[in-house]
């Protein structure tokens, strides 16, 4: 997948339809859908392609997956809102070349219709109308974990990326939520959800080390989510993260904040640049980018693979 080339005034003009039409860009999820669109559906897939082309040949997976439970549900909304503007900052200010991204979400499933929901690499507007698929379940068990560890697997053991294959450039793997993984890759929703069935369950940090060597792996905590600032999910995540975690004061800024991240670790930018050009773009997201960024600015970034191995990246020695 990747073929294609996004245009603003394409995005445009489906607004103004479903303005004009009264329809939601979540129509899927808010007519009343109550499974996974099959679409999006992890069951069965081989792999989810990031690929080159003579169109896009210098190919950078980009994947965004969030937390659709319980507070969460904001989030995909104020992504959908704000698509121009994070491919106005990759594209437009050359952050990266060929970004191909990936849209999906994350539930519970220990007790949710939909755990994982997995979309295809774009290069085009049907990233949009992969956000449209995705249903917002609101779900999950109420105990301050969710199947985070899930979507890890998928990715890890699911998705193929020339970036990475071909040049040994990692993808960029954004996971934004706000409750803890479950402790181990649990076999049999592995086979469940997934349908590969496993020897054995996999525990967190195994999974995050293998991971993380094709993917730069960042988790967001956004102001509003029901356990934004909650100490024990910050140092669980930092824990397995290092300094990849990153706090974000308000929502609206995630696609900003996600720009800028990748501008940083493609050496693009630096901060400062970086906040001229949200500044340039008339963004208010500034001081909530520049708070969460500050410690990922040129040469500080640091990338655990969670097994106590560290590999630099923004501009150091990133893979």
């Amino acid at each position: 997948m990747g073929s294609g080339i996004w245009s603003t005034d394409v995005y445009s003009a489906a607004e103004r339809l479903r303005a004009d039409s009264g329809a939601s860009a979540f129509a899927y999820s808010d007519r009343g859908a109550r499974t996974v669109h099959e679409d999006l559906d992890p069951h069965g897939v081989r792999v989810r392609e990031s690929r080159d082309s003579d169109e896009h040949p210098q190919s950078l997976a980009v994947a965004v997956l969030f937390d659709v439970t319980g507070s969460m549900g904001g989030v995909p909304r104020a992504l959908q809102t704000k698509l121009p503007d994070l491919l106005g900052l990759l594209l437009r200010k050359g952050y990266a070349v060929d970004p191909q991204i990936m849209f999906g979400a994350i539930g519970d499933a220990t007790c949710d219709r939909a755990p994982l929901q997995v979309g295809q690499f774009e290069s085009d507007n049907r990233m949009d109308e992969q956000l449209g698929n995705i249903l917002l379940e609101g779900g999950g068990g109420g105990q301050m974990t969710e199947s985070y560890e899930l979507a890890m697997y998928f990715m890890a053991r699911h998705t193929s990326i020339d970036c990475f294959e071909k040049r040994g450039r990692r993808g960029y793997l954004f996971i934004i939520g706000d409750e803890l993984p479950y402790r181990k890759v649990k076999r049999r929703e592995v086979r469940d959800v997934i349908g590969d069935r496993l020897e054995r369950d996999i525990p967190i940090a195994e999974m995050v080390g293998e991971l993380t060597r094709m993917y730069d792996v960042y988790y967001i905590l956004p102001a509003g989510a029901s356990y934004a600032g909650n100490r024990d999910v910050l140092d669980a995540w930092r824990a397995l993260l290092g300094q990849n975690v990153l706090e974000l004061d308000d929502l609206d800024a995630v696609s900003e904040t996600i720009a800028l991240t990748v501008g940083l670790g493609e050496d693009a930018i630096d901060l400062a640049e970086g906040l001229d050009d949200l500044e340039e773009l008339g963004s208010a997201a500034g001081a909530s980018v520049s708070k969460a960024l500050a410690r990922l600015d040129r040469g500080t970034l640091v990338v655990s693979d969670g097994l106590g191995l560290d590999h630099g990246a923004s501009g150091v020695t990133r893979l």
